[in-house]
């Protein structure tokens, strides 16, 4: 699913809403989260997960086509866990 289905899914389970709305209201949720991890806060919505920044630290990497070893710098990462919920319902539907 890409963000414009899930503006129009939205959309079409809120009729009295505006699809350009829906799609403000969406941006501005991607937005905050986005925003709180740049300045390192932790995001965490209720039986869906947890976003969060992890840290790498530099280290030498190796060009898998030549074999040269190449520095990479250290860089922060998005990573996400998902809740308790969402991890149940996966995995009963996939029993089912």
């Amino acid at each position: 699913m890409i963000k414009s289905e899930l503006v129009q899914r939205v959309a079409a389970q809120n009729p009295h809403l505006y699809q350009r709305d829906v799609e403000n209201i969406v941006n501005a949720i991607f937005g905050e989260i986005v925003d709180a991890l740049a300045r390192g806060d932790r995001v965490e919505l209720r039986g869906f997960g947890a976003f969060s920044v992890k840290n790498r630290p530099a280290r030498t990497g190796r060009n898998p086509r030549t074999g040269a070893h190449v520095s990479v710098d250290k860089k922060h990462v998005p990573f996400f866990k998902t809740g308790k919920e969402m991890r149940e319902r996966l995995n009963t539907t996939a029993e089912a």
